[in-house]
């Protein structure tokens, strides 16, 4: 059957590229990253600031541009990341599309502000990789913490962390939603922050089990501030 596309609105992607995937669940597996610009939180580490500047050069691209590049890659893993993916306006409607095929896996990597439930009615819904953000962030107040109850074994948390009070709160968090018993759970260094060793002698001290500790392996293969990787 030939595919109906009702295209309502365009996205600004400032990056798409394959690479492997840097972190989480996926890790080390190949991915295509789709990178909106803007959002709504400004964190005092953030690495991708540079796409929410007002004047950062996009490409306009419609659910079906984004879709057809993606087949073309022969790539199934698909990251939507930003800025802030669910803070653009249409993203709905990309959902739908991608959802449609069933080869396809994506993964929206959310920052934690943006309510989930609404994007739970789609026929195939996505996985989130929702951040928390700790208090070195800046940001933790901006929280929506009605997200842990959406939350499922296909989605994960992740506390990006920058010093031993960030790891306190960290421990705090999953412990009063249970986290660990309902979904993937991941500790991140803030890059050049904490030593890992710290985080580690931290996950021991407090038997932290079921609890990942990654790093972001995209920075190690590459330059950590080179884009498109």
């Amino acid at each position: 059957m030939k595919k109906v596309w009702v295209i309502k609105v365009d996205f600004k992607v400032v990056e798409k590229f394959v690479s492997i995937n840097g972190e989480g669940r996926l890790c080390g597996q190949l991915a295509i990253f789709i990178r909106f610009a803007g959002c709504n939180l400004s964190c005092s580490y953030c690495d991708t600031a540079w796409a929410n500047e007002k004047n950062i050069p996009y490409e306009r691209m419609s659910s079906r541009d984004i879709y057809e590049y993606v087949k073309s890659t022969g790539v199934r893993n698909i990251t939507l990341t930003g800025g802030e993916p669910l803070w653009q306006e249409g993203i709905i409607e990309l959902l739908e599309v991608l959802s449609k095929d069933k080869e396809l896996h994506v993964e929206i990597e959310t920052n934690g502000s943006v309510l989930l439930d609404k994007f739970l009615n789609i026929e195939n819904p996505p996985s989130f990789t929702m951040d928390y953000k700790l208090p070195s962030s800046n940001m933790e107040n901006k929280m929506a913490l009605d997200n842990f109850k959406y939350l499922t074994s296909k989605d994960t948390v992740k506390f990006v962390a920058g010093r031993i009070e960030d790891l306190e709160k960290t421990k705090e968090i999953i412990n009063r939603y249970n986290l660990a018993d309902k979904t993937s759970v991941y500790i991140s260094p803030v890059f050049g922050e904490i030593h890992l060793d710290s985080i580690v002698e931290f996950m021991k001290d407090n038997k932290m089990n079921g609890i990942h500790l990654q790093v972001q392996l995209h920075k190690i293969i590459w330059e950590p501030s080179k884009r498109g990787v």
